[in-house]
């Protein structure tokens, strides 16, 4: 339980996407349960936890005390309806879970609302699971569809997803040469092992591939025989939305990839050759320092440890029936891995180590079988040491809900604090005071000077600690000059002093036309920017003007704003509405066609959502969600206003 003390307390936490405030005052005046408390209590346990206060009534982002007159009533029917079924399914508090807290003469209440187990799950309300279950997404409750619900479900008998036996498969579908390139791994892996000596097909039953379900006598090919050793056809028949793609791009912000491996008809597409293809382009222009070990040099060294981990890790804890696929990205910045489905240990439990529930236990075990992967609970962590022995970035190991349920670990090969920025924070700062904070804190402070801000959510991919520790080591930051804050609450952004960042309101202040007419809200875009170091003097320039096309332009940002379509000239006009026509001529296009529509149309300048959604005709929500989101993630485009990602003056632009 964290501790309150006073209001300042309470307006650091609110940034939290972790923490609600509720009045819980009731009709009297006295106190009261409020009803929307259980949709949180869902909407938390589904998903990480979190707390809720009640007692502080919370405006347009203001906080003020309310209190509650008559405590002991609240926490009366807080106990009395969680332990109705017919209310809520599962109880998850305890005495413990409940705090009071007094602050200025006001009595509130916080409660602990931990994250259900995989076997508790889904938390449901009023006995109508596929209708009452909620998750928690940027800070509100939202209902799950029935299929995060069933799969929740799964989740929560199935200890191992890849254990089930398929009906209608046999030793057919399985790919002989991958079986057979498998066996050879296995021998140069324990080349005294007995199972060495059986055939193909006994040792892929000793292996997982095939069993015999005892209660039943029903036998047959498990889902691990398939997706590790199977024909593409087979894979397609036992899971559809299947799917593993590799891509190595030789620049970080350009779209186009230089290699790219996928299931395309030219090898098997299952899950052991896209591990053994992938691999070795993952590590091919990785360094290897001259190291003895016995007197026999090393051919890995530990960032090939990291790396091979981080592989075998996306691939036996997928959940092969998301909608997302796998994707593996190299780039010279960094190496991506995403895998569909979030994680069963919540990502700063694993990062410790010492906890496991694999999805996919026999795929793993087939792995360890051949040296590639961890034991129970020690893979993370053989990740994170092994970029910190590479003097690289600290991971960023996150979960992300939309467009769909998945995992994202992100490695990268930036140095973890440049000699510049040594330098800099040492004139800045001076090195006995930057020195004297803590990790997290010089961590905070470096990602600020690297990429000129930093907020609560970069923050958090920074460390393994709760996000309450970031939110309360943020504003201590600033109380001692280490950090400037600017925005409100869920818009708040931090950089070094003297560093600020423009604001949008400092950059069109002095606009020729009104640009109030934006609707962009882009709260969801999660940004991916990187060496954005800004120094810049936030005096307003008098000659902030309109290019020879209309484009508005300040000395505030690097590109030209496409703000409004009327003060365009007809030919620049005419020039973006051509690029956008086969959008406004075709209400279905494929995704691959919309991001490049995008792209050019984004191309040299800044640009709003509101004129992407006039040229494209096009819902702004259809355009965040399911193509500019994404395409921020991806690094194809960047924001005009990234430490304000909630703007409604936001624009956008290629990533170049």
């Amino acid at each position: 339980m964290f501790q309150i003390q006073d209001l300042v307390d309470l307006q650091a936490l609110s940034e939290s996407a972790e923490l609600e405030f509720k009045l819980a005052q009731g009709q009297d005046g006295k106190g009261k349960l409020p009803d929307d408390f259980w949709p949180t209590y869902s909407a938390m346990a589904n998903s990480r936890g979190g707390y809720v206060v009640l007692g502080v009534r919370e405006k347009k982002g203001q906080l003020t005390l309310a209190g509650i007159e008559d405590i002991e009533i609240v926490h009366k029917q807080l106990f009395d309806i969680a332990g109705n079924n017919a209310k809520v399914n599962i109880n998850l508090l305890t005495n413990d879970s409940v705090q009071t807290v007094n602050i200025e003469g006001k009595s509130l209440l916080v409660i602990e609302i931990p994250t259900a187990r995989r076997d508790q799950k889904p938390i449901y309300l009023k006995n109508q699971p596929m209708k009452e279950t909620y998750t928690r997404l940027h800070e509100g409750d939202h209902r799950c569809s029935e299929e995060q619900v069933k799969r929740m479900m799964a989740e929560q008998v199935e200890d191992s997803r890849d254990d089930k036996i398929l009906t209608g498969f046999d030793f057919s579908d399985i790919d002989m040469d991958s079986l057979k390139a498998y066996k050879n791994l296995f021998s140069v892996a324990k080349p005294q092992h007995p199972w060495l000596e059986l055939d193909l097909f006994e040792l892929f039953k000793k292996l997982g591939g095939w069993r015999k379900d005892r209660q039943t006598s029903v036998e047959g090919i498990t889902l691990a025989g398939v997706l590790m050793f199977g024909t593409w056809d087979a894979i397609q028949d036992a899971v559809p939305n299947y799917f593993v793609d590799y891509r190595e791009r030789d620049e970080a912000s350009v779209e186009r990839w230089v290699d790219r491996l996928y299931p395309d008809g030219s090898w098997s597409g299952n899950v052991f050759d896209f591990y053994r293809r992938t691999y070795r382009k993952l590590v091919t222009d990785l360094k290897v320092p001259f190291e003895l070990q016995n007197g026999i040099r090393l051919d890995d060294s530990k960032a090939h440890e990291a790396i091979r981990e981080a592989l075998v890790n996306t691939l036996v804890h997928a959940d092969y029936t998301g909608r997302s696929s796998i994707l593996i990205v190299k780039r010279p910045d960094l190496f991506g891995f995403r895998n569909p489905g979030l994680m069963r240990v919540p990502p700063e439990i694993a990062v410790k180590g010492g906890e496991s529930d694999c999805r996919n236990r026999r795929m793993h075990q087939m792995f360890l079988m051949i040296g590639a992967g961890e034991r129970a609970g020690s893979g993370i962590p053989k990740i994170y040491s092994g970029w910190e022995w590479a003097k690289w970035r600290t991971p960023k190991l996150y979960e992300k809900y939309e467009p769909s349920e998945q995992t994202l670990l992100e490695l990268s090969t930036a140095s973890l604090i440049p000699e510049e920025v040594t330098q800099l924070l040492a004139v800045k700062f001076g090195n006995t005071t930057f020195y004297s904070l803590n990790e997290l804190e010089q961590m905070i402070v470096v990602t600020a000077a690297i990429e000129g801000w930093v907020n609560h959510e970069r923050a958090c991919q920074l460390t393994s600690k709760h996000s309450r520790d970031v939110t309360l080591a943020l504003p201590r930051l600033v109380d001692k000059g280490f950090l400037v804050a600017s925005g409100k609450k869920r818009d708040k952004s931090y950089s070094l002093p003297g560093m600020e960042l423009p604001s949008p309101e400092e950059v069109f202040s002095n606009a020729l036309t009104p640009i109030n007419n934006l609707t962009h809200n882009a709260r969801s875009l999660t940004h991916s920017i990187g060496n954005l170091t800004h120094n810049n003097s936030n005096a307003i320039d008098s000659n902030e003007t309109r290019d020879d096309k209309g484009r508005f332009i300040s000395s505030l940002i690097d590109k030209p704003f496409v703000d409004s379509l009327d003060v365009l000239s007809e030919s620049f006009r005419q020039e973006l509405n051509a690029l956008a026509a086969p959008a406004r001529e075709q209400r279905r296009l494929d995704t691959v066609t919309m991001k490049s529509l995008i792209s050019g149309l984004c191309q040299e300048h800044y640009i709003s959502v509101s004129i992407l959604e006039m040229i494209l005709d096009r819902k702004p929500q259809s355009l965040r969600q399911n193509y500019l989101k994404p395409m921020i993630s991806e690094g194809l485009l960047k924001m005009a206003f990234p430490h304000k990602p909630n703007s409604p003056k936001q624009g956008y632009t290629t990533a170049d």
